[in-house]
């Protein structure tokens, strides 16, 4: 199946009945991707204002109504609790189970906020003819916690996560300026280059996803990243955040471009 080219509705669809199970970087080319994070109402401001005062580590794209299954301003008939290939159950910043979808764990106090996430400009790039080494690669895309602190919001407060891509250095600048565009998710770049400036010791084994090679003449350029909440639930240990697998996204129904900016 040429995932690329189905549309939204099918890539979900096929999630709910088990058909997709891996990583969606690629899927249904031209249309937006988002990370999840749910958490108890109680600690749902805090979520929400440490995303506003982090808005390239987490671009708030939908927050679903509490206890309401459906992000249907961003998609139509989907179900959070299944629509996503698979999750992941962390309690006191433990990571204690993986399951393909959340019917035994729902609860009707539960907050859902979808993050914009990298994937979506992943089709701009290769637009461009710059090349998205994990999706030629067929693999997850490699991700990183770092030394740049986020802004505490409540109890919220950790590293931030970011995303990795080797670029051509003569398409870096390109690179830039064609994520730059999409703002909602993640937009520029936030460092360039040496990686053990932003605490990454080894580029070529990543704290999520998987590794991928840096040719000869190419950049090492890192994007803020959606799993940052991951991080940041380790960090502070709330008793509950459920988040997707790292690259194991919401494929929503709103185009890409509608996330660009001119």
């Amino acid at each position: 199946m040429n995932y690329q080219q189905q549309s939204p509705q099918a890539i979900r669809e096929a999630v709910r009945n088990g058909t997709i199970t891996g990583p969606t970087a690629g899927y249904a080319m031209g249309y937006a991707q988002a990370n999840l994070a749910i958490l108890k109402k109680e600690h749902a401001f805090d979520f929400l204002l440490f995303a506003q005062r982090n808005p390239k580590a987490c671009p708030i794209l939908d927050v679903i109504e509490p206890g309401s299954v459906s992000p249907s301003r961003i998609a139509k008939n989907a179900d959070i609790r299944t629509d996503i290939p698979k999750y992941r159950i962390y309690k006191h910043g433990e990571l204690v189970e993986e399951v393909s979808d959340l019917k035994d764990y729902w609860s009707d106090d539960f907050v859902c906020f979808l993050i914009g996430c990298s994937f979506s400009f992943e089709n701009a790039l290769m637009n461009n003819d710059i090349d998205v080494r994990h999706i030629s690669e067929g693999c997850n895309v490699p991700m990183f916690k770092t030394n740049i602190a986020t802004e505490k919001a409540g109890i919220f407060e950790g590293p931030t996560v970011v995303s990795m891509r080797p670029i051509p250095e003569a398409e870096v600048v390109r690179a830039v300026q064609v994520t730059s565009r999409f703002p909602s998710v993640h937009g520029a770049p936030l460092h360039i280059g040496n990686p053990a400036s932003i605490g990454i010791r080894d580029v070529t084994k990543p704290d999520f996803g998987d590794a991928v090679p840096i040719k000869d003449g190419e950049v090492p350029v890192f994007w803020a990243c959606g799993v940052t909440p991951q991080a940041i639930a380790m960090h502070v240990k709330p008793d509950l955040m459920i988040t997707h697998e790292p690259g194991h996204m919401f494929v929503t129904d709103v185009k890409d471009a509608f996330y660009g900016v001119l």
